[in-house]
């Protein structure tokens, strides 16, 4: 079984001949990404289709952008993703439609054995689902096997250790669920802001 076959499967892995292969050709993408000119919109969206396997219409990212691999990535469609955007995307992450990613945030899929005698033996992969509709604040990190429900919030700063239901705001580290989306976010869109009290 080869190294990348082995992580496709959720044994341990280690870096090979193939797996340094995929992250030079990304790594060189993403490096063209991140320095072309604010103006470049169309030469941005089409290198996206490059770096990625998987890119929606009306998809954002802004520079800078960091990834490993990028075919493991699937972007759903009106999805805007903040600078400073790390995907430690060895394995699959999956990003629904109309997704909100704040500014710094990290969606890791690997991770390395807790006990020190084992960490040299290789490293693990298991897939990251951010479904359609969440928020992800500012500062959010996400670790190895987590789905995200449709529609959530994570607040900025939060590490996310465990899947989180749909329709939840959730925080913390380790993040946990505060309460469900409600008629009252409905009515109000920040404190005692009210949706229906807009300027003219």
């Amino acid at each position: 079984m080869t190294e990348q076959e082995k992580m496709k499967k959720g044994y341990l892995w280690l870096d090979d001949e193939e797996n340094m292969d995929l992250q030079a050709h990304t790594k060189s993408l993403v490096r063209k990404f991140n320095t072309l000119p604010p103006e470049d919109m169309e030469g941005r969206e089409a290198l996206l289709k490059d770096i990625f396997g998987n890119v929606g219409e009306n998809v954002w990212i802004v520079p800078p952008l960091t990834a490993a691999v990028g075919k493991y990535v699937s972007i759903g469609e009106g999805t805007y993703a903040n600078m400073n955007l790390t995907l430690i995307d060895d394995w699959q992450i999956t990003i629904g439609k109309h997704v909100l990613i704040g500014p710094n945030v990290t969606l890791c899929t690997t991770g390395h054995s807790i006990h020190p005698k084992h960490r040299a033996d290789g490293m693990y992969s298991f897939p990251i689902t951010i479904e359609d509709n969440v928020w992800l604040g500012a500062n959010v990190i996400v670790l190895p096997g987590v789905t995200i429900g449709e529609n959530s919030v994570i607040g900025a700063g939060s590490v996310v250790t465990k899947d989180i239901p749909a329709n939840v705001i959730a925080f913390g580290s380790p993040c946990k669920v505060y309460r469900e989306i409600n008629d009252h976010d409905a009515e109000y869109y920040f404190r005692d802001r009210r949706f229906d009290e807009q300027p003219e």
